[in-house]
């Protein structure tokens, strides 16, 4: 079920296949974010592609932002040159920069490097003018420009001189429906040198994070941040653009280099198979609230370190909203802040907001239980996977015992109400057992 409101059309979850026959009443105002640093063959070709888009011309706006150039870049006198000193690398400022700028509705951002096709901009701005979180990655394709005239058609050239494209990401396009089906790792499927969003969404998230100054991981880290928002992921396989020059893969970039990246993005994306196996991450990925009333110590205890032990990466808050206390180091959660954080000279209060600023799921306990290890891997896995928006695990009477709520579906149903609501699941305990009398800690812990 979709609804058409005056602001856009509400969707339930990630069903951006809803409005797959829709079209925008009228074409949407663009601006369009060009990141260039030394390249300036590259830019003229990607400035002479976006000359030739098929978008109304008094609906368009260019902007490049130049990383620190020795030299400024050539450019037309309708494209808006934006420059800023050359102290890293910094595409997550630049970005930024140029979005801060843009005056029209919906952002695309492109690299000098990356030349669009003629249907480019009308094709992937299509979504985000009907629906305005929607989130769109274009097909970027691969060949080897650099030879060419910068003046040559894109869209004829571009095959000609094909380069392999990575197969783990058409791969994860075609496995997901160009990502009708989404979860907490589709982050990864959203390249940064293609993608749009309208001004007002791309404004919710913050922005890039502008403590990322080496190549890679920026991008993951705002999509991560706009999935958990409640952005609609989709991929637009009609939208192409051509990098010129393979993959990253292709061009034997550092092992150091990427390790770099994982170990950076461990820490700021704290979901599965993204954060460190053992070592403990300075995020929680999820919160369990407990009751504060009517437990004795030993329920308490015994509810909390099972519910721990559970969910590896979930964290405790306490049922009256205070934050239970941490003292490891943390990461700032502001996009841009580029410091770690001292804990010793940190106030308690803005420890927990670092600590909890990239929750995914909450998982509130009604009863005193000890949950076996395993117990709520369905759970997890049915929100996940953006089907639901709460689980509830019921014990054989009928008596709710937990509740695993989803922060991005409540971000949905906070910007659109009850036209973005997702069902809710009943499940019925299997391996948590209600604690109704006094537990013996010991034997709990002794294994007996």
């Amino acid at each position: 079920m979709t609804l058409q409101r005056s602001d856009g059309w509400a969707l339930p979850g990630n069903r951006w296949d809803l409005l797959a026959d829709f079209e925008p009443d009228s074409p949407p105002s663009i601006s369009v974010i060009v990141a260039h640093y030394e390249q300036p063959s590259q830019l003229a070709r990607t400035l002479r592609a976006l000359d030739r888009q098929r978008h109304p011309a008094e609906l368009l706006e260019i902007i490049v932002v130049d990383d620190g150039s020795r030299e400024p870049p050539q450019v037309p006198g309708h494209v808006h040159l934006i420059r800023q000193d050359d102290l890293g690398f910094r595409l997550a400022a630049a970005r930024n920069r140029g979005a801060a700028a843009a005056r029209n509705d919906v952002l695309v951002f492109l690299d000098a490097d990356t030349a669009p096709e003629p249907d480019y901009l009308r094709r992937l701005s299509r979504l985000p003018a009907l629906t305005w979180d929607a989130v769109t990655v274009g097909r970027r394709r691969h060949a080897d420009l650099t030879p060419l005239d910068p003046a040559a058609d894109v869209e004829l050239e571009g095959p000609r001189h094909l380069l392999p494209h990575p197969a783990w990401l058409a791969d994860a396009y075609g496995a997901s429906g160009d990502l009708l089906r989404v979860d907490s790792r589709s982050y990864r499927y959203v390249i940064g040198a293609v993608i749009a969003c309208t001004q007002r969404f791309f404004a919710e998230t913050g922005g890039f994070d502008e403590s990322f100054t080496r190549y890679g991981g920026e991008d993951w880290e705002w999509a991560y941040r706009a999935w958990l928002n409640g952005a609609v992921l989709a991929h637009v396989p009609d939208a192409v653009a051509w990098h010129d020059g393979p993959d990253s893969a292709g061009r034997g970039d550092s092992l150091a280099g990427k390790n770099d990246e994982a170990i950076r993005l461990a820490e700021l994306i704290p979901v599965p198979s993204s954060r460190g196996r053992g070592l403990p991450s300075t995020r929680a990925d999820i919160a369990v609230t407990v009751p504060t009333g009517d437990l004795s110590a030993g329920q308490r205890f015994i509810t909390l370190d099972s519910m721990l032990a559970a969910v590896p990466g979930a964290a405790v808050v306490e049922a009256d909203g205070g934050f239970a206390s941490e003292t490891r180091a943390a990461t700032d959660g502001d996009a841009g802040a580029a410091e770690r954080l001292d804990p010793a000279r940190l106030d308690p209060a803005r420890l927990d907001r670092v600590r909890f600023d990239r929750v995914r799921l909450d998982v509130i306990v009604e009863r005193a239980v000890r949950v076996e290890p395993g117990s709520l891997d369905d759970a997890l896995a049915a929100i996940d996977g953006d089907a639901f928006s709460e689980v509830i695990i019921r014990a054989t009477d009928g008596e709710m015992l937990i509740r695993v709520a989803s922060r991005r579906a409540r971000s949905r149903l906070d910007r659109w109400g009850g036209d973005a609501r997702l069902p809710t699941l009943d499940l019925t305990a299997a391996g948590i057992q209600r604690l109704s009398e006094e537990p013996d800690v010991e034997a709990y812990l002794g294994g007996w």
